[in-house]
C-alpha cells in the first residue's frame, strides 16, 4: 500500500471543485430553482403541544384570490399519510390531534408565497387542549398522559434487531450488559455516582429546509436539501404507493446539514399538494420554522463507574433518558449508539446500559452531529475525570491506563479498535502540556470517545471511462458542504491515473445515479470512497481484457501504468483501449462496485471514529464567563485523501462542541419553545474561537476506507463539552454536570464550590 506522501493526486490538499461555485454566488440550491407552473406552499402549525382538533374551516382562506387549494389530513386519503424511518409514526399533516408546538395542521398552496402566507391567517381550526408532558421526567411518570395512544407496530424498527418499542411513552429501549456489575462494584476501591444534564440543540445550517415536489402522470420527481435522498423516496413511494422507480429525488447543492437533514423532513408536504394540483409546488421554510421541525434529543444522564486501587476500570452502570421529542424520526437509532457509545474507547470488563428514548409534547428530536456520542461523552468523561481525582491518578496517566489498545475489543462482538487512541491522547497531551505552567484562573483538559460509526455497509458506486480518457464517478452521496464529491473525483483519478480535471461526479440523483444508504454518521469517504475505487479497479479488469481482445495479448502480459497499460514497448490510454474495442469514437465502458455487509465489512461498525481533544480556558470567576484559550485536536481519519477539507472537517466539528458546550441551548417556557429564532439561540461567533488553536491529523492507514481511510466528521465535536467542564473544575474546583456552561451556570457552580470549600476548611480546623 502506499504511504502519505506517496500519492498523485489523494492525500495532497486540492481546491473543493464546488468551490468558486460558491463563493462567487453561482452554485444552485434547492431555493433557486423554479419549475414553470410552480405554486407556492406554506404551512399553518398548531399553536398548542397537545390538543384534539375539533373542526377545522378553510373556506375564507380558498376565497383569497391566488389560493390554488387548502389541505388537511381529511384530504389525502386514498394515501398511505404516515411515514417514518424507524417508527411509523409521523402523520404528513396532523391526524386528530397535535403532539408538539408548530405541528402543521394545514397547508395553503397558493400562486406565490405571499399569498400563501396571507391565506393562512384564515384558516380557523378549534382545539380542545390536552395534558402535555415536556420532559422525560414527566412523560414517564405515573398516569402521565400519552403523547401517542397507537401502537405503530411490535417489535424492532428499521435498523437493528435488539432494540424494542415500548409502552406508554418509551418510542424506544435498549440494553447493553456483561459481565457482573454488582460483584464488580462491590468489590472496587473507589466508586463515583453522578447525574449528566445535555441540552437540547438545533444543528443551524444556514439553508433551512426546502422541498420542491412535481407529481404527474403516477410519477413524483422531488428536489430536495435531503441528506437521504433515496430513504425519502422510500418513504415517498410508502406514501403514494408508487414504485420506486417512479420516485425521483434529486439534490442540488445543500447548504448544511450535519444531521439535521436526514431521512425525511418536509418532502410529504409538497408532494401531497402537488399530488392534488397536478403541478409543481415548492416549499420553503423559514429559519423559525426549522427550529420548529427537528433538534438534537436533550439527554439525562445517571451514571456509576468503578475502578480498582491500580486505576483499572471495573465496571459502568448508565441510565440514560433521551428526549425523543413528539415523533420518533431517528431517535431510536441515536437510543441504539448512546448506549453503545457511553463506554468509550475504554476496557471496561462489567458493563450495564439502560438507554430509552421518550415520547414528550416537544419538537421532534432526531440525527445531530455526534449522534448519541456528544449526549454521553459529556457525563462518561466527567466521570472518568473525577473518578481518577478520587483513585489518585494524574486524569491522562489514569485514561492511558484503561484504554483499548488497536486490535483490543471494547464492546463484545463489535469489530476491535481500529486506532491508536492512546497515542492520540498522548500527543494532545504534549500539545497542551507544552504550554508551560498553568495561570491562575486557566484550566486544561483532554477527553475522548469513541464512536461506531459508518452506520450499515450498504452502498453502490459507477464510474464511465470514455473514449477520450475523461471519467465520470456516478454517487448517490450528498454534497452538503463537507466537500464529499471532491474526494471521490480525487480517489477515481487517483485509481485511474488521469488529472483530476478530467473527472467529473454525478452525484444525488435517484434515478441516474446508484443506491447509497445515506449521507451521515461520518461514512462517505469510507464507504462510498471505497465503493469508487472498487468501481475503478472493476472498469481497469474490463479494459485489461478489452486490451487482450482487441490487441492478441494475454492479458496477464499487460502492465499497468498511470493513465493505461503497457505491452513491451507499447503503451495504450484507457480511453484508446475503449475506442480500439468498439471501433468507434465517443463510446463508454462502466465500472461498478456494490459493497454490503461482507468480507471485511462483516464486523461492524465498519470503522470506529474517535474523538480526541484538550483545551485551555480562563475563568472568570467574577462573572463566569468561559473563554476558549487552547483547542488541540487530532483528527484520527486513517488517511487524510484532502488534508484540507479533514482538517475543515475536524475543526467544524470542535467549534460545534463548544457551541453546546458553552452557548447552545432550546429553551421552552411552559410548553412555547422560547429561543426558537436566529436572534436568540446562541451559537458560536469568531470571538469565541480559540486564541491558539493546535490540529493535526492521525494518518495510520488502518481503516476499512480507501487506501486505509476512515470517517472525521463527529469525532472533534464529541469529547469538547467534558474537556470544557473539566477545564472548569481544574481551574476553580467547581464540577459542573449541565450544559451548556453559561456564564450564570459556572458563576453559580463557583458559589457552589467556595461554599464546599470554606465547609472543609471549617471540618478541618475544629471548628
Amino acid at each position: 500500500m502506499k504511504r502519505p506522501g506517496e500519492f498523485r493526486i489523494v492525500n495532497h490538499r486540492i481546491p473543493r471543485e464546488d468551490g468558486i461555485a460558491k463563493v462567487t454566488g453561482r452554485a444552485k440550491y434547492t431555493s433557486d430553482i423554479e419549475l414553470d407552473g410552480m405554486a407556492w406552499a406554506k404551512v399553518h402549525r398548531s399553536p398548542f403541544a397537545h390538543a384534539r382538533i375539533v373542526s377545522i374551516s378553510t373556506g375564507n382562506a380558498r376565497s383569497v384570490p391566488g389560493v390554488l387549494d387548502v389541505i388537511t389530513s381529511a384530504d389525502l386519503k386514498g394515501l398511505n399519510a404516515r411515514y417514518g424511518h424507524a417508527v411509523n409514526d409521523h402523520p404528513v399533516l396532523a391526524i386528530g390531534k397535535v403532539r408538539f408546538i408548530g405541528e402543521p395542521v394545514a397547508v395553503v398552496v397558493a400562486e406565490d408565497e405571499a399569498t400563501a402566507e396571507e391565506a393562512l391567517e384564515l384558516i380557523e381550526i378549534e382545539y380542545d387542549e390536552l395534558p402535555v408532558v415536556l420532559d422525560c421526567d414527566g412523560a414517564l411518570a405515573s398516569g402521565a398522559p400519552l403523547v401517542h395512544e397507537e401502537q405503530y407496530g411490535e417489535g424492532a424498527f428499521r435498523g437493528f434487531s435488539d432494540g424494542r418499542q415500548a409502552s406508554g411513552n418509551i418510542c424506544q429501549y435498549v440494553n447493553v450488559k456483561w459481565g457482573d456489575v454488582d460483584a464488580a462494584f462491590a468489590k472496587a476501591a473507589h466508586v463515583i455516582e453522578g447525574e449528566y444534564l445535555f441540552p437540547m440543540a438545533y444543528a443551524y445550517a444556514m439553508e433551512a429546509y426546502v422541498a420542491i415536489a412535481d407529481y404527474r402522470n403516477g410519477s413524483l420527481t422531488v428536489y430536495s436539501s435531503a441528506q437521504h435522498p433515496f430513504m425519502v423516496r422510500h418513504d415517498l413511494a410508502q406514501i403514494f404507493g408508487l414504485p420506486l422507480n417512479a420516485v425521483r429525488m434529486i439534490v442540488p447543492f445543500v447548504g448544511g446539514g450535519y444531521g439535521s437533514k436526514s431521512y425525511t423532513k418536509i418532502e410529504p408536504i409538497p408532494a401531497v399538494c402537488s399530488w392534488r394540483l397536478g403541478r409543481p409546488v415548492k416549499l420553503q421554510l423559514s429559519i423559525d420554522e426549522a427550529f420548529l421541525t427537528t433538534r438534537s434529543d436533550d439527554a439525562k444522564v445517571i451514571i456509576r463507574t468503578a475502578c480498582d486501587g491500580a486505576g483499572k476500570f471495573l465496571a459502568r452502570r448508565a441510565a440514560i433518558y433521551l428526549n425523543t421529542g413528539a415523533y420518533a424520526e431517528n431517535s431510536p437509532l441515536v437510543c441504539r449508539k448512546a448506549a453503545n457509545r457511553i463506554i468509550g474507547p475504554y476496557l471496561i470488563p462489567n458493563v450495564e446500559i439502560a438507554c430509552y428514548a421518550v415520547y414528550t409534547n416537544t419538537v421532534p428530536a432526531s440525527s445531530y452531529r455526534g449522534f448519541g456520542s456528544t449526549q454521553v461523552t459529556f457525563p462518561a468523561e466527567s466521570q472518568n475525570e473525577e473518578l481518577a481525582g478520587v483513585a489518585g491518578f494524574d486524569p491522562t496517566e489514569f485514561r492511558l491506563r484503561n484504554l483499548a489498545q488497536r486490535g483490543e475489543t471494547i464492546y463484545p462482538g463489535l469489530r476491535p479498535i481500529d486506532a491508536d487512541v492512546p497515542g492520540d491522547v498522548r500527543q494532545i497531551a504534549s500539545v497542551l502540556d507544552a504550554g508551560g505552567p498553568v495561570e491562575a484562573g486557566h484550566g486544561r483538559a483532554i477527553a475522548c470517545s469513541a464512536s461506531d460509526a459508518g452506520s450499515h455497509p450498504v452502498t453502490s458506486a459507477m464510474i464511465q471511462v470514455y473514449s477520450d480518457d475523461s471519467v465520470s464517478v456516478l454517487s448517490g452521496a450528498t454534497e452538503m458542504g463537507q466537500g464529499s464529491h471532491t474526494i471521490l473525483a480525487m480517489i477515481a483519478a487517483e485509481e485511474m491515473g488521469v488529472p483530476l480535471d478530467k473527472v467529473r461526479l454525478v452525484g444525488s440523483d435517484t434515478a441516474i445515479t446508484p443506491f447509497e444508504r445515506s449521507t451521515g454518521a461520518s461514512r462517505t469517504t469510507t464507504l462510498m470512497g471505497r465503493a469508487v475505487l472498487e468501481a475503478c479497479r472493476e472498469a481497469i479488469a474490463q479494459l485489461r481484457s478489452m486490451a487482450a481482445e482487441s490487441f492478441a495479448v494475454p492479458a496477464a502480459e499487460f502492465i499497468e501504468e498511470t493513465g493505461g497499460l503497457r505491452h513491451q514497448d507499447k503503451r495504450w490510454s484507457w480511453g484508446e483501449i475503449v475506442e480500439k474495442y468498439f471501433g468507434h469514437k465517443d463510446t463508454s465502458i462502466v465500472g461498478r462496485a456494490y459493497l454490503r455487509q461482507a468480507g471485511d465489512l462483516k464486523l461492524l461498525p465498519p470503522f470506529w471514529e474517535i474523538g480526541a481533544a484538550g483545551v485551555e480556558i480562563d475563568v472568570d470567576q467574577d462573572t463566569g464567563k468561559i473563554t476558549l484559550e487552547r483547542l488541540v485536536t487530532v483528527g484520527d481519519v486513517g488517511l487524510a485523501i484532502n488534508p484540507a477539507t479533514a482538517e475543515g472537517q475536524d475543526l467544524g466539528a470542535a467549534t460545534m462542541g463548544v457551541g453546546v458546550g458553552l452557548f447552545e441551548e432550546l429553551i421552552y417556557d411552559g410548553q412555547q419553545l422560547s429561543n426558537g429564532t436566529l436572534l436568540e439561540y446562541r451559537v458560536p461567533r469568531f470571538s469565541d474561537l480559540a486564541r491558539e488553536i493546535h490540529l493535526s491529523l492521525a494518518q495510520n492507514q488502518d481503516g476499512t476506507g480507501p487506501y486505509g481511510a476512515k470517517g472525521g466528521g463527529e469525532g472533534s465535536m464529541n469529547p469538547i463539552p467534558a474537556c470544557l467542564a473539566n477545564a472548569l473544575y481544574r481551574a476553580t474546583g467547581a464540577r459542573a454536570r449541565q450544559l451548556p456552561l453559561t456564564p450564570e451556570r459556572v458563576w453559580r457552580a463557583l458559589q457552589v464550590a467556595e461554599q464546599n470549600s470554606e465547609l472543609k476548611a471549617k471540618k478541618q480546623s475544629g471548628v
